[in-house]
């Protein structure tokens, strides 16, 4: 999956350090984890991957893709979709055609959309609330929605920021479980303040500091950075603070 940051540089209107500085970094195939302190420019980095937000300096490809040219960016958008933080959802809509509206924006026809957004429901394991309405779904429910919205067009690249904030041990299972299941079909990118069960879910690892790339590579040499003699359920976190010197994620 050649989503590629090309000395990219990001800098908040009125803030003279700028988040991101001549940033290169190429993210792998499959699935990868995003690490960093808060501050780091992990939501930076993916918003500027879904081109919500443009670099000052730099770009952003994926493939051949360039969203800064107006004849390449409806193809990056529905290739390369976007979980934020806080997703939006349209709640007087069931299930089913806020998927489908959503697979509208990206491009598709109406009435391809309409079609395909069982199949997107069901993929995600959310056929049972095809005909519920939104506001009636949970929160580790409403994440598997917003699943099925990227692949209702069949998106290839899944940018997901933090999207397991808020979900119960049991929710974030189920969504974990979710993403292992697409591997193969979708590449996917998450970041996470959460890494202690990442290792069977994950193919890859970015730790990202002070807008800068502090580590990437795939887990095994992630997990290779953990103090020695560390307990197994907790190589993943010894390996971070080993990494950053930084407590939490």
């Amino acid at each position: 999956m050649p989503l590629r940051y090309e000395a990219c540089t990001f800098r908040h209107p009125r803030k003279s350090r700028p988040v991101l500085d001549q940033l290169d970094l190429e993210f792998p195939s499959h699935h990868t984890v995003l690490l960093g302190p808060n501050g780091a420019g992990k939501s930076t980095l993916l918003s500027l991957g879904a081109s919500a937000a443009r670099p000052q300096s730099g770009r952003v490809r994926y493939g051949n893709l360039d969203p800064s040219q107006r004849g390449s960016v409806r193809t990056f958008r529905r290739k390369v979709s976007w979980l934020p933080q806080q997703p939006g959802f349209l709640p007087g809509l069931t299930c089913r055609e806020h998927v489908a509206y959503v697979g509208w924006l990206k491009g598709m026809r109406e009435s391809a959309a309409w079609r395909s957004a069982p199949e997107a429901i069901e993929r995600v394991g959310l056929s049972d609330k095809l005909n519920h309405r939104i506001t009636s779904l949970s929160g580790g429910q409403k994440q598997r929605v917003a699943i099925a919205q990227a692949l209702v067009h069949e998106a290839e690249v899944l940018l997901l920021d933090e999207p397991t904030v808020g979900l119960d041990p049991r929710q974030r299972s189920q969504f974990l479980r979710l993403l292992a299941g697409l591997r193969g079909s979708v590449h996917v990118i998450l970041s996470t303040h959460d890494v202690s069960d990442l290792d069977e879910t994950f193919d890859h690892v970015v730790v990202l500091e002070a807008g800068q790339t502090r580590f990437a590579g795939s887990m095994d040499e992630f997990a290779s950075h953990a103090e020695p003699g560390c307990a197994e359920g907790r190589r993943m976190v010894s390996a971070y603070v080993s990494l950053t010197g930084n407590g939490s994620c």
